[in-house]
């Protein structure tokens, strides 16, 4: 693995075990692919409808898969709500969607989404991807699993949030940060795709044709 995780001290071997189990197999979007799923109606913490395309800044948008329960995500959270509340201020929309199945995990009902984004300082939606369509139409696998867009709608960068969830002092690459600064300010991405870790996303069922 080539991200700094790698070299430390991992998680917890229970964390790493959850980074690998129930993620669906899906095709992950390609850099420059338009972004999917926009019109999809989700419920927002607030209890109104929301969709990706609502939350599109002048200067681009990120979409954030996210959930409640998962470890790897306690360990960023801190950092992704700063980077999202503040690329809002920049011209660039922002939205977190939780796509787990709460049956698997009882810690991702919407109930408590509301209040983690209460507890937490959320100033964007966080939405109920009731159905998981917008994480398979994403390709998204993973929490948390960051996927900005520009001004034009295409995919300019996925991964991780940057290379030390452990050890906030001890980042060295800050991906996801540095490519919202970009985008906010017309550059070129430094970085363009990094692997997404954290725990698989469990999709609730697929509906029947």
């Amino acid at each position: 693995m080539s991200l700094r995780i790698a070299r430390t001290p991992p998680l917890a071997a229970g964390l790493l075990l959850a980074a690998t189990l129930s993620a669906p197999p899906a095709r992950a979007l390609d850099l420059g692919a338009p972004l999917p799923a926009r019109t999809v109606a989700m419920r927002n913490v607030d209890g109104r409808p929301v969709t990706i395309a609502a939350t599109r800044g002048a200067k681009g948008t990120l979409v954030l898969f996210t959930c409640n329960h998962c470890p790897w995500v306690r360990a960023w959270e801190e950092r992704f709500v700063r980077i999202g509340n503040e690329a809002r201020t920049r011209g660039i929309g922002m939205i977190a969607i939780n796509s787990n199945d709460p049956s698997a995990y009882p810690e991702d009902a919407f109930d408590a989404m509301q209040e983690r984004a209460k507890s937490h300082g959320y100033r964007f939606p966080y939405a109920e991807d009731a159905t998981s369509e917008v994480a398979r139409a994403f390709g998204a696998t993973h929490t948390p699993e960051a996927y900005l867009f520009d001004a034009g709608g295409r995919l300019v960068y996925h991964g991780t949030v940057d290379d030390d969830a452990r050890h906030p002092d001890q980042v060295r690459q800050h991906f996801l940060a540095d490519a919202v600064a970009a985008v906010a300010q017309g550059r070129a991405v430094p970085v363009a795709e990094t692997k997404a870790l954290g725990c698989g996303i469990v999709l609730r069922p697929a509906a029947q044709e």
